[in-house]
């Protein structure tokens, strides 16, 4: 998905939902004022607390969409679930403010007037806002973005808000009076209910949760059917805005070439993208055994020190002299040993006279295991 294009339609669906919130809060709140009603107010300030979300979301769509740099070598995907952690704590903020004002006031519940205006302008509301919704949800499924999901929502919270408003008023012109500010503790309730469901979506991506188990089993059952993959372990993911992210260990014959496992490698990233829609980032670690079994090498020497320990047990045994090339299999706990010899060292010494001199050797020393001896053109 071209992350220009998703940014150029996350803008476009954001600022024609800030220009409606814009005008709806506005009338909103002119009217609550003039005709006394504080439920409606509460709702004009919830189509204001839209707007400040819009101003995030537009922010975030603008970085969400940048290349990768040296600060940021992921991306800048989180920017979303930064922005979606913050209109959670904006609409928390906001609900819990619209409660305590309702509180307050609901001792002495006022009087409303201009009823007719009232209910008109809130039916606006709640068919402006619904339509916002629903343009909004389309955006952000065709663009898999959970940011403009978050402001789909905001915008569904505050046509629920006004259906709300509408009863209590149409209750306080009927004359139950305190219907008014108990319509807007009910919206309030409501706005932190979405705060909190918001909040924790954002929250769980950015402590690293990983995707549901049922996709996880999916991706593991089409990973284990490809050629040369013998087992998969410590299978990880996690989400990074609108992204998957996964990294996994797979096991392959030990006594593959480096090349082979790495096309098991392309194989298995290749396959992995095709399982999982939005999976963007795999890193793929090759095992020649179940790493999560088999205890570190911690006291084993590297490459380097093997060779110096080997190639000196060898000069001192004298049988150093015919061989081409050397190769070390880190396996079971020790180091096994392929020796690689000439073909024409068989006209000096019988194979299992070689295999037996180069096998004593290695044998007596520390952390080595079996040998190995091969014969041919180089």
């Amino acid at each position: 998905m071209n992350p220009e294009v998703r940014s150029k339609a996350s803008k476009k669906v954001t600022i024609v939902g800030a220009i409606i919130d814009f005008l709806l809060a506005v009338i909103k709140v002119f009217a609550g004022f003039v005709g006394n009603s504080g439920a409606l107010i509460a709702d004009g300030i919830h189509s204001f607390s839209d707007l400040l979300s819009d101003g995030v979301v537009l922010y975030a769509a603008s970085h969400s969409s940048e290349a990768a740099d040296e600060e940021h070598p992921y991306g800048h995907e989180r920017f979303e679930t930064v922005a979606t952690l913050a209109l959670s704590i904006i609409l928390a903020i906001i609900g819990a403010g619209i409660i305590f004002n309702s509180i307050e006031s609901f001792s002495s519940p006022n009087t409303l007037s201009y009823s007719s205006l009232l209910l008109v302008v809130v039916s606006v509301s709640i068919l402006s806002k619904e339509a916002l919704y629903w343009y909004t949800l389309k955006v952000a499924k065709t663009h898999n973005s959970s940011m403009l999901k978050a402001n789909a929502w905001h915008h569904r919270s505050d046509a629920l808000s006004s259906i709300v408003v509408f009863i209590g008023i149409l209750g306080s012109i009927n004359g139950y009076l305190y219907l008014d500010d108990v319509a807007a503790i009910i919206v309030g309730l409501m706005i932190i209910y979405i705060a909190w469901e918001l909040g924790l979506s954002a929250s769980r991506e950015l402590v690293d949760t990983s995707i549901d188990f049922e996709k996880i089993e999916l991706l593991r059952d089409t990973l284990g059917r490809i050629s040369g993959v013998i087992n998969i372990h410590s299978l990880r993911t996690r989400r990074n805005g609108h992204k998957i992210v996964c990294d996994i260990h797979v096991q392959v014959d030990p006594f593959l070439s480096v090349s082979e496992g790495h096309i098991i490698s392309v194989s298995v990233e290749r396959e992995a993208k095709k399982c999982l829609e939005g999976l963007n980032d795999v890193t793929v670690h090759i095992d020649p055994e179940d790493d999560e079994i088999v205890p570190p090498y911690d006291n084993l020497p590297d490459r380097a020190e093997a060779l110096g320990i080997l190639n000196k047990a060898l000069f001192n045994n004298n049988c150093d002299d015919e061989i081409d090339r050397i190769q070390l299999h880190y396996l079971d706990g020790k180091i096994h040993v392929d020796f690689f010899l000439p073909v024409d060292s068989i006209s000096t010494i019988k194979p299992d006279k070689i295999h037996k001199k180069l096998k004593q050797t290695v044998d007596e020393l520390e952390g080595f295991g079996k040998t190995q001896v091969y014969f041919g053109l180089y």
